[in-house]
């Protein structure tokens, strides 16, 4: 009787922690994922039109670059390559440089306080990150 339970119990918890880990990736396309990032912002920021349609187009941009760069990765990947040193360099230098011009470019589109409140955001993304990082090592020390 004590192991039917138990393996119920078991069960239960399995399809449970199964459908979780289902909920949290969505299977957006590409452009269902910017036009919510875009609603997003606008909530967040109180974006005007033209606003919104500058950052659908740069975020547009954004997305079809690193769907590219996934698509080399995987390619790499797949392949069993390791890149060189001065190969993952490059393409952190790359990364970063992107970055900057992705920056300027908000800065084009919003306006000073909304900027000051985009960096915020990003600033307590990076935290909740950090924080998801430390919580799972932690649980898969165990």
């Amino acid at each position: 009787m004590k192991k039917v339970l138990m393996a119920i119990v078991m069960m239960a918890s399995l399809a449970t922690f199964a459908q979780d880990r289902k909920m949290k990736r969505d299977n957006f396309t590409p452009e269902q994922r910017v036009e919510l990032q875009v609603k997003k912002m606008t909530l967040d920021l109180d974006l005007n039109d033209k606003q919104q349609k500058d950052l659908k187009k740069l975020l547009t941009e954004q997305s079809k670059k690193r769907e590219e760069t996934k698509a080399k990765h995987d390619a790499v990947k797949a392949a069993d390559k390791k890149p060189t040193n001065d190969e993952r360099f490059a393409m952190r230098n790359k990364m970063m440089d992107e970055k900057i011009a992705f920056k300027a470019e908000m800065k084009k589109i919003l306006n000073e306080k909304q900027m000051e409140k985009w960096e915020e955001r990003k600033e307590d993304q990076k935290e909740q990150m950090r924080h998801q990082r430390k919580l799972t090592r932690h649980n898969s020390e165990k």
